[in-house]
């Protein structure tokens, strides 16, 4: 879907992509806001800053707006670069995290069912939720923040039940 690439050695033998994507963009508007707020309020604390507490407190509110804008922004500008949600012909794979990675990956005939939910600004935005519910115990998956979330339900519903709407396991396909 987007310009995300998963590398070959991830994929079994007669496994290919289907889909490749990250989390949708949405989630860098907070932080973006965010970088506006603290950049003016960065700007504004050091111009009022007294004569007398010159240069230190300049370069304490900068230190401030630095270590903010680490937390606010960069961390969840890189969560948001590091996670990613793959369906391949066989399987559901997702890969998250900064510094500790963590992988899940769900074979596509231990899913029962697959649904997604959408809220209004999910559909003016054009992602939302997609639901995996399998059989273990616990239940359902939940991917926030999919990209063109009816184009994915779709696909994983093809994968699962073929066109014709009956099951064929995904992983006795060639």
């Amino acid at each position: 879907m987007e310009g995300v690439v998963l590398p070959a050695k991830l994929l079994g033998a007669d496994e290919h992509l289907v889909i490749h994507t990250r989390t949708h963009v949405k989630a860098m508007i907070l932080p973006a806001l965010a970088f506006v707020l603290i950049a003016a309020a960065v700007g504004a604390g050091a111009a009022v800053i007294p004569r007398e507490a010159r240069p230190i407190g300049q370069l304490a509110i900068v230190l401030l707006g630095v270590v903010l804008a680490i937390w606010l922004v960069l961390l969840p500008f890189l969560r948001w670069r590091t996670t990613t949600y793959t369906i391949t012909n066989r399987r559901l794979i997702t890969r998250s995290g900064i510094l500790n990675k963590i992988g899940k990956d769900l074979p596509l005939n231990r899913i029962n069912e697959v649904s997604y939910e959408r809220s209004l600004l999910d559909r003016m935005l054009g992602c939302g939720s997609l639901n995996v519910q399998t059989a273990a115990e616990d239940g359902t998956i939940v991917l926030r923040d999919v990209p063109d979330v009816e184009h994915v339900s779709r696909e994983v519903t093809q994968l699962l039940f073929g066109p014709q709407g009956t099951q064929h396991p995904p992983a006795a396909r060639s």
